[in-house]
C-alpha cells in the first residue's frame, strides 16, 4: 500500500466517524415533530440555525445572556418551559448559563468524539438543540448548562 492509499483510506474512515456523530435527534421520538420547512416557517433565521442545525450563536450577542428579571425560559420551538430564572447565573462564557433545568424538560445525549466529546443538551418535546452542560457549574449541582439565547424565550413573572 502506498502512502497516499494509506492516506486517502484513512481520510475516508475519519470521514464517515464524522458523519456519524452528528444528532441523533432523529432516530428520538418527540411529542412535537415537524417537517424541516414547518420549522422554518415558524422560526426566525437565528432560532432555525441554532434548534435545528444545532448552531452556536455567538457569544454576547443575545439579549437573554443579559436578562436579569425574574421568569422563565421556554424553548422557542415549542414554548415548554426550560429554566427558572432563579437557577440562572454568570458563567462568563458570554452564553445564558443555568445549574440546573425544569424537572423533565430537558435531555441530554453524546455530542462529537474522543477528546472532543461534550453533552448536547435537547428540548425533550420538540428535539431543539439548546447548548451543551459541562461539569464546572456552581453548587448545588456543579453543572453548567450552556444555552444559546436563540433558542429560547423569556416569560418575566
Amino acid at each position: 500500500m502506498t502512502k497516499r492509499g494509506f492516506l486517502g483510506g484513512s481520510l475516508t474512515a475519519l470521514g464517515g466517524l464524522l458523519a456519524g456523530c452528528g444528532s441523533s435527534a432523529a432516530k428520538e421520538s418527540f411529542e412535537i415533530t415537524r417537517s424541516k420547512e414547518e420549522w422554518r416557517r415558524m422560526l426566525s433565521p437565528a432560532a432555525f440555525a441554532v434548534l435545528r442545525e444545532e448552531k452556536t450563536e455567538r457569544p454576547r450577542s443575545s439579549p437573554l445572556n443579559d436578562e436579569k428579571r425574574r421568569g422563565i425560559y421556554a424553548c422557542a420551538g415549542c414554548a415548554l418551559p426550560l429554566y427558572r430564572s432563579d437557577t440562572k447565573y454568570e458563567s462568563g462564557t458570554g452564553w445564558p448559563s443555568f445549574y440546573a433545568p425544569i424537572a423533565n424538560a430537558v435531555r441530554t445525549r453524546p455530542d462529537g468524539f474522543g477528546p472532543f466529546q461534550r453533552t448536547e443538551v435537547h428540548c425533550r418535546r420538540c428535539g431543539g438543540h439548546l447548548g451543551h452542560v459541562f461539569d464546572d457549574g456552581p453548587a448545588p449541582t456543579g453543572k453548567r448548562y450552556c444555552m444559546n439565547g436563540a433558542a429560547m424565550t423569556f416569560r418575566a413573572a
